[in-house]
């Protein structure tokens, strides 16, 4: 991943409504969210969700389908662990226990 790509990213994450939004994608998984629901649970207006969707999208870390009369939008995985990636290893040194990330992986692998 380019540095500007990096920043892009970080850049539309650093808003409490994408910050959320993204979370929320996250946890919805391979099937992804329809925008009437994403708003709803979001507690957000249609055309304010509107404008933070574009963002997440423009940033490469989300994409739409529609689905009969309904926009679905999910996480674009390869995407989004290119992010965890390259800050692995350009601001971890390539030392990922410098991030916490050896301690969080051990804690998944104990469950």
């Amino acid at each position: 991943m380019e540095s500007s790509d990096a920043v892009a990213a970080l850049s539309a994450l650093a808003h409490d409504t994408r910050l959320g939004l993204f979370r929320l994608l996250v946890q919805a998984g391979d099937a992804g969210m329809a925008a009437g629901d994403i708003a709803e649970q979001l507690d957000v207006a249609p055309s304010t969700l509107s404008h933070h969707l574009t963002q997440l999208e423009q940033a490469g870390l989300i994409v739409a389908r529609r689905k009969s009369r309904h926009i679905f939008y999910g996480i674009i995985v390869e995407n989004v662990s290119a992010l965890l990636s390259y800050l692995t290893e350009e601001c971890c040194a390539g030392r990922p226990e410098l991030c916490g990330i050896a301690a969080a992986q051990a804690d998944i692998s104990s469950c």
